[in-house]
């Protein structure tokens, strides 16, 4: 009776190694991902009583010459614990409608080994370098999974700034806790995020298997030197009458 029972843990312990063997961990690499914003969902948000008669023929307008999905390009170099994330130069020239939301304006390295991130935002012509703790994010983890770039992804749900929703997807396949834009914390990289309620969505459209030096990494280094918070006091005192566009703005400047 003991040899079969020896016999099956045999076979179950070289079965996971086989698994182990089979499955693929991506160290160091180049994710390429592209933002896609719902311009006519984040045009219609922006209309009320009072500015429709502006915004009405402005949005016909709109819808007959652009797509309703605007798309965006960035990179994601990673290596162990360090990210860089880069948006690709928008060639899209045509400011209506134009919203910090709707745009990508920040450079951002972050060393998940001591914490801190630096950020290099533009924020309405202005650079600054904001260097600061990483944004503590409380995922709750789903048992819902989808595949994206090739890799196996699991969902994680959270809420960051106190009322934005966001969706998550990421990897273990890729061990790095990082992920565009700023958003980081879950055990693997993140491959897909979404802000449902803001209509906008980042998902990796492929990732690159290969070596990036760790010495190439490098954090900004040009712009106005302050933390998250000096900033967010910046632009609230700029913004002091920009009523809900400036609610918004803020919202995003500071994502």
């Amino acid at each position: 009776m003991k040899r079969p029972i020896l016999t099956l843990i045999m076979l179950a312990i070289a079965g996971y190694t086989a698994i182990a063997q089979a499955k693929r961990f991506t160290p160091s690499g180049t994710i390429e991902f592209e933002k896609s914003v719902n311009m006519y969902a984040v045009i219609q948000k922006m209309m009320d009583k009072d500015n429709e008669s502006f915004f009405l023929p402005a949005f016909e307008a709109y819808k007959k010459q652009k797509p309703q999905f605007k798309k965006l390009k960035s990179t994601l170099t990673f290596n162990g614990n360090q990210t860089l994330f880069v948006p690709n130069e928008d060639a899209d020239e045509d400011q209506t409608f134009s919203s910090p939301m709707v745009t990508q304006n920040n450079t951002t390295y972050t060393n998940l080994g001591d914490g801190l991130s630096t950020t290099l935002k533009t924020v309405f012509e202005q650079s600054f370098l904001v260097k600061d703790s990483i944004r503590h994010i409380n995922w709750k983890i789903t048992d819902e999974r989808r595949d994206i770039a090739g890799y196996s992804c699991r969902r994680a749900n959270a809420v960051v700034m106190d009322s934005i929703y966001v969706v998550a997807f990421y990897t273990d396949e890729i061990p790095t806790s990082g992920g565009p834009e700023s958003f980081t914390g879950l055990p693997g990289m993140i491959l897909g995020l979404a802000m449902p309620h803001e209509n906008i969505t980042w998902f990796a459209t492929r990732v690159t298997d290969q070596t990036v030096q760790a010495a190439t990494i490098k954090p900004p280094s040009k712009g106005k030197p302050m933390d998250n918070k000096k900033l967010a006091e910046t632009i609230k005192s700029a913004m002091t009458n920009w009523g809900n566009y400036g609610k918004t703005a803020l919202k995003a400047l500071m994502l």
